[in-house]
């Protein structure tokens, strides 16, 4: 609140004092210019998607095996091995005769597009849990289309 000064006396010895009503609006203006200022600096650091120029990989693509092991997720959730439908609880087994009990071979697995997410890491922890960690997810190729 601004109270103007000044002026004359009064003979009775009271002040009168006039109240200003004026809003000073430049400290808010200030404080709005930097807000506007840390925001405009900010936001493009707040964006994902960031300009990557990677390096090309002289690295030679590993080779595909020549009976690769498919674990297919179908539509209705049942799981194959192969071409061969099976039961979940069968899956170890499953895979161990396909893979003569090497843990260590890559297992490609491929889902249906109507599968929901919670149904492959089911999947996948089954095969985790039946010790093959190497597992390969299977897609098309979206540029051949």
């Amino acid at each position: 609140m601004a109270v103007r000064l000044g002026g004359s006396r009064r003979s009775g010895g009271d002040d009168d004092l006039v109240e200003a009503h004026e809003i000073n609006v430049t400290p808010f203006i200030d404080v709005m210019l930097v807000l506007l200022i840390i925001f405009m600096v900010a936001a493009p650091l707040a964006t994902v998607d960031l300009g990557v120029d990677l390096p090309a990989s002289t690295v030679e693509p590993q080779p595909r095996p020549e009976q690769p092991v498919f674990v297919t997720l179908k539509p209705d959730l049942s799981v194959a091995v192969g071409e061969e439908v099976i039961a979940r609880e069968a899956l170890p087994g499953s895979l161990d005769a396909a893979t003569k009990g090497q843990k260590d071979e890559r297992i490609y697995l491929r889902a249906d597009k109507a599968v929901s997410y919670g149904e492959l890491m089911a999947v996948m922890n089954l095969l985790r849990d039946a010790g093959y960690l190497k597992i390969a997810l299977v897609g098309l190729d979206g540029r051949s289309e």
